[in-house]
């Protein structure tokens, strides 16, 4: 029996008794039946093992931002395959795709990110900038200079130093994590932590709250911070104007390094070609993934600022870091074929001055006077829309999370693929999605939301 021959009931049941998927309860899957099985994509449109059609809200794992079924990316990993399938950057060799892409990444970056270092996830990425950024102090002199600021509701990644970068406490309990010398500190998140506070007054509140983190742990011993310029999985938390300025001047002040953690933003999210580029961020390191090849091939790279790069290159002796996969030439082929479209079809552009601002308007007159909707925030293809009992008080439901589950479920139920961070409704489609899918995806966002309301009596 082939693959192509089964039933969709056989293949949930194979999957239910043989694959453990991540973040997910397995044994609550199982009783709801099992996975959907997706078998075909195309443009912003998925189809399961059924036949049932899914607009695609969230760009896979906010990463499918050429949309899906391009054939030039395809070319380029079967090209590439033939010519050179593989072959490893250890030991004085490289390959002319690494080579290119380093060039491409240097000239679209913010100025000073000179040097590109390769893994094959953001998870790995980010552990990679934890090893850079301590053996960058030690060859400084600095030996205390080890601890790493985050925020609560970052996410970083899932490794067990990555999971340590996040302010995820779900999965610090899990594993006894974070690791020594990892601490977070108040998201700007206005709308949870806000309070009374104006929210460019909030905006500098929060970034302080870094600065006070500083001073408690003693600059000599904080490293770096580690920040999102628009925290994604953590439910899309939009900073205040006044934060990131506020937080760059702390960071110079006390001599610690920036790393600005671009996995979600990069590559058009936002209508810029970077988080940093809309927010005039000049971090020391930054760190790339999901968009660099629109999640068609595994890649993820660090890009490292000219003060680390220059003293791991003069001082620092042999770097002992890597994976077999640091510069796959086939994904260094397929994320070159990815900047083609970016910037062939000039998305970027597109999403900043004309889709993406017809999705947020969109999103913002659908839900404005809805009773379950307390604020719809978002910036170019990225956003929220925030459940709550009580819109003027910002009042939480007790069961934080609970309400925004039962709305994902109606999102899927109605083919729409959104997702549910706590009691956000999130949102993040491919930047190839055009004004009528615009419609179609709003408009299945308001049947999904108006059925939860209806389920909590408040319709």
């Amino acid at each position: 029996m082939t693959h192509m021959q089964r039933t969709t009931a056989e293949w949930k049941r194979l999957n239910t008794q043989h694959h453990l998927p991540p973040f997910t309860d397995h044994k609550s899957l199982a009783g709801e039946g099992g996975s959907r099985i997706i078998t075909k994509a195309e443009g912003v449109w998925l189809w399961d093992s059924d036949g049932e059609k899914m607009l695609d809200g969230m760009a896979g794992l906010w990463c499918v931002n050429v949309g899906y079924g391009r054939e030039e990316l395809a070319r380029a990993a079967y090209d590439q395959l033939l010519e050179l399938p593989f072959y490893n950057t250890f030991f004085k060799t490289t390959t002319v795709p690494v080579i290119e892409l380093s060039k491409r990444l240097v000239d679209l970056t913010p100025e000073g990110l000179n040097h590109a270092f390769y893994a094959n996830s953001g998870s790995e990425a980010n552990d990679t900038i934890v090893r850079m950024v301590r053996h960058f102090w030690n060859l400084k002199g600095k030996h205390r200079k080890k601890t790493i600021i985050g925020r609560k509701y970052g996410y970083h990644g899932s490794t067990m130093v990555s999971v340590s970068l996040c302010g995820m406490d779900a999965m610090h309990g899990q594993a006894d994590l974070p690791f020594p010398g990892f601490h977070h500190v108040m998201p700007p998140y206005w709308y949870d932590f806000g309070g009374g506070h104006d929210v460019e007054e909030f905006g500098l509140i929060a970034a302080r709250a870094i600065e006070d983190r500083i001073r408690e742990l003693g600059a000599d011993t904080v490293a770096a911070v580690i920040a999102e310029p628009i925290q994604g999985a953590g439910g899309v938390i939009i900073p205040p104007a006044s934060y990131w300025p506020e937080l760059q001047r702390i960071c110079k002040e006390y001599d610690v390094l920036l790393i600005a953690d671009e996995v979600i933003c990069g590559f058009g999210r936002t209508g810029h070609w970077f988080g940093s580029d809309l927010y005039g961020i000049k971090p020391d390191l930054m760190t790339l993934a999901k968009g660099i090849t629109s999640g068609y091939v595994p890649l993820s790279a660090v890009m490292v600022g000219d003060r680390v790069a220059e003293t791991l290159i003069e001082e620092g002796g042999e770097f002992y870091h890597g994976f077999t996969y640091s510069g796959h030439p086939v994904a260094a082929a397929v994320a070159l074929a990815n900047l083609d479209i970016l910037e062939k079809e000039k998305l970027v552009d597109r999403v900043r001055t004309e889709t993406g601002p017809y999705l947020q308007q969109k999103m913002r007159e659908t839900f404005a006077d809805h009773p379950l909707v307390g604020e719809v925030r978002g910036v170019g293809f990225i956003g929220a829309i925030e459940l709550v009992e009580d819109k003027k008080t910002r009042k939480r439901f007790p069961k934080y999370g609970a309400v925004g589950a039962k709305c994902r479920d109606h999102c899927f139920a109605n083919n729409l693929v959104m997702r549910a961070v706590r009691d956000a409704m999130v949102f993040s489609p491919p930047l190839t999605m055009t004004k009528p899918e615009i419609d179609e995806m709003v408009s299945r966002a308001k049947t999904a939301i108006d059925a939860t309301a209806r389920d909590l009596g408040k319709m």
